[in-house]
């Protein structure tokens, strides 16, 4: 499946082939049929799967798998050219774990297996893992509901849901539903191809254009009992740490997409500039003293804020990754304790993000002029406010206070 420094240098080619007509594909607004062709063809979303599945390889040489750190760095790079496929991406290699969050230990090997060999593009929603989002019970969504099928010993799924990616491109959605029989949340399969799935992309979005988010229907939809992965982690005082950490997973990687727009903005921007002022080549020593003949000093510090910004929101995420590939290799045998500190963590990323990504979306609009920047601002608009920090912020206070965590260096 190739190396993180093939895959890296992967993304980095296609995040140049996206930026080069991503003004044009973002006012066109248009499913993304095309550009999840090109993402498929360069072989990223197969490699945007969890490494080594349990029980080996699936005998064709095809599951290598990529660490949580190396795919968030891929996702990030994609998500600097072109925010709605990296947001895609993004969901698709948390939704890929899906089976190693909520299925039974022995089942995970065959369903990752699977999923690799025929090459899954993975949306949907697993209930807490996007809760406070606004592709979560929007304007007419019902819950799902499970209903033992008469004489086959399945289920039949029916309701609606609104899901931010991939809704008329995916191979598999992944979602939660209530049992009728015993009012319990489990997490299902669905495969989208079935006629009573009626899919309904979202069209005149404000931001994420080209992400594919829509609405689904279902209507009397076959399950399989293999389908059905096992409980939905909606309470966290009941569920197992480890399946309460796809809420998590979902943050962090949301975190690096709006982190990654905030980059590619600023990128753009400072090229933008450059042309526009003919500076000097970055890196001449007298440039560190003072600026060259002719550049505005106001520009100079309004870009140096913003950079800031960034980098520090980069330093805090980085951390959080950190935390999170380790929070994963541990499995099953994460503990509470474990599990809040992660949280702690994930929570001051995405606060710290939010605010560094909005700032810099709406800075760069007065630092350059172009009729594409606007796509970078509209899009860390509905990646950054998809929830107020006062909770994020308020969860920080708490475990600083009472969980243990007697100084932010131990989190």
């Amino acid at each position: 499946m190739g190396t993180p420094e093939f895959w890296m240098r992967v993304g980095r080619e296609l995040g140049d082939d996206l930026a080069t007509d991503a003004p044009d594909r973002d006012r066109a607004g248009k499913p993304p049929y095309d550009e999840v062709a090109r993402l498929r063809e360069s072989g990223l979303p197969a490699a945007l799967v969890p490494p080594h599945a349990e029980g080996g390889d699936t005998g064709d040489g095809m599951h290598g798998g990529m660490d949580w750190a190396d795919a968030c760095a891929v996702v990030r790079r994609i998500a600097a050219a072109d925010g709605s496929l990296g947001e895609l991406l993004g969901r698709h290699h948390v939704l890929s774990w899906s089976a190693r969050f909520f299925a039974a230990p022995e089942r995970v090997f065959a369903l990752e297996a699977r999923a690799v060999r025929e090459q899954w593009l993975w949306a949907g929603d697993t209930g807490s893992a996007d809760a406070d989002g606004p592709c979560r019970h929007g304007d007419g969504d019902g819950g799902l509901v499970l209903a033992p099928a008469r004489g086959s010993g399945g289920f039949l799924l029916n309701g609606r849901r609104t899901l931010a990616t991939a809704v008329d491109v995916a191979d598999r959605f992944v979602l939660d539903a209530v049992c009728a029989s015993s009012g319990d949340s489990v997490v299902v399969l669905v495969d989208p191809r079935h006629p009573g799935v009626v899919r309904t992309p979202l069209t005149d979005r404000f931001g994420q254009r080209l992400a594919g988010a829509g609405t689904v229907r279902f209507d009397d939809v076959p399950i399989g009992v293999d389908d059905v992965l096992g409980a939905a982690a909606l309470d966290e005082d009941t569920a197992a740490p480890f399946a309460t950490v796809a809420p998590l997973a979902l943050r962090l990687m949301l975190a690096q997409v709006a982190l990654g727009v905030a980059e590619g903005a600023l990128a753009e921007a400072r090229e933008l500039s450059l042309a526009a002022s003919h500076a000097r080549p970055r890196g001449a020593a007298e440039y560190l003293l003072a600026p060259p003949p002719g550049t505005d000093a106001d520009l100079l510090l309004a870009f140096g804020e913003l950079a800031l910004a960034v980098h520090g929101a980069s330093a805090v995420v980085e951390r959080a990754t950190t935390a999170m590939a380790t929070t994963l290799r541990t499995g099953r045998a994460l503990d509470a304790r474990g599990r809040a500190d992660t949280a702690a963590l994930v929570a001051a990323a995405g606060a710290v993000t939010d605010r560094a990504a909005l700032r810099a979306g709406a800075g760069i609009l007065e630092l350059a002029e172009s009729d594409g920047l606007d796509r970078f601002w509209r899009n860390i608009r509905v990646l950054a406010g998809r929830g107020p920090t006062g909770p994020a912020l308020r969860a920080i206070g708490d475990h600083f206070l009472y969980g243990g965590g007697a100084s932010p260096a131990r989190w």
